[in-house]
């Protein structure tokens, strides 16, 4: 306590005589190598960092990552790296960024999604000073490669996916395009870690009773729809009508038939899932 009195008694002391006291607004202090004009707070706003850090703090609440100071240092250190180029990076730079927008966001966050993907698209688009903005149907094509990569989707699904929305390598791809074959790919994996998630409860291991997983199966091709929906997103939709209940009474079911069965291993069962989820994407005309 006695600390802090002599530090407000010292602040609160006149001036001696001789100086020139404490520095006016607008004039830097002496000595003080230039210190910026006016209060904390309009130093931090011209400098741009109130701006810089609301959109990084924005962006943390769009994308709710799971640790949001990682998330932060990321972001910041991409945003360095970006700045200090003075031309537009390679292909496998701006597709490493474009991979780290879309994949911020889940896609049931909707608005997060597509304010990522619509950086995305204009991280891909910028190809040059001297040409106009857009995405090729190479860069198009391999970012969703690299997408597919990121999850545990069997191969067969994410490559029968690739061919259902990709794009010519010379082709000009629409954004509606672009986002529609970006959030297919990242609802695949989603779809797969779901699918992965229920074997888990089916048996134990790498195998479980195939009259459950046959079971399972059903319930959730009624649960995605008869059509072939032209949303992606309907995958959401169909979580909630395979509840615990349905699923539950599906599979007590099939163990009252009194049939001998057989085993079915966890990579069949991804790959019948999955299946399930490719046969409702609408491919790309």
């Amino acid at each position: 306590k006695m600390a802090a009195y002599e530090k407000r008694r010292a602040a609160a002391a006149p001036v001696p005589a001789g100086s020139s006291g404490p520095p006016e607004p607008g004039r830097a202090a002496p000595g003080g190598g230039g210190l910026a004009e006016g209060s904390a707070a309009e130093f931090l706003l011209r400098a741009g960092v109130t701006a810089m850090v609301r959109e990084a703090l924005l962006k943390v609440l769009e994308a709710r990552p799971a640790e949001p100071v990682s998330f932060l240092a990321e972001y910041f250190e991409r945003l360095v790296l970006a700045e200090a180029v003075a031309e537009p990076p390679g292909p496998p730079q701006r597709l490493a960024r474009a991979l780290w927008y879309v994949c911020l966001a889940h896609p049931s966050h909707r608005t997060a999604f597509d304010s990522n993907a619509g950086a995305a698209y204009e991280v891909l688009g910028c190809s040059g000073r001297r040409r106009a903005a857009g995405v090729d149907g190479r860069l198009y094509s391999e970012l969703l490669r690299r997408i597919c990569q990121r999850g545990a989707a069997p191969a067969e699904a994410a490559a029968e996916l690739l061919r259902r929305v990709r794009c010519r390598d010379h082709e000009a791809v629409p954004f509606d395009v672009f986002r529609y074959g970006v959030l297919t790919c990242c609802v695949l994996l989603e779809f797969a870690a779901k699918a992965d998630a229920l074997f888990a409860v089916l048996g134990a291991g790498d195998s479980a009773d195939t009259r459950l997983c046959q079971a399972v199966l059903r319930a959730l091709e009624d649960a995605l729809g008869a059509g072939h929906g032209s949303r992606p997103g309907r995958y959401l939709e169909a979580g909630s009508r395979l509840g615990p209940d349905r699923l539950a009474l599906a599979m007590d079911q099939a163990l009252q038939e009194r049939k001998l069965s057989s085993s079915m291993s966890r990579e069949e069962f991804l790959r019948k899932a999955t299946a399930l989820f490719i046969a409702k994407v609408k491919p790309v005309e």
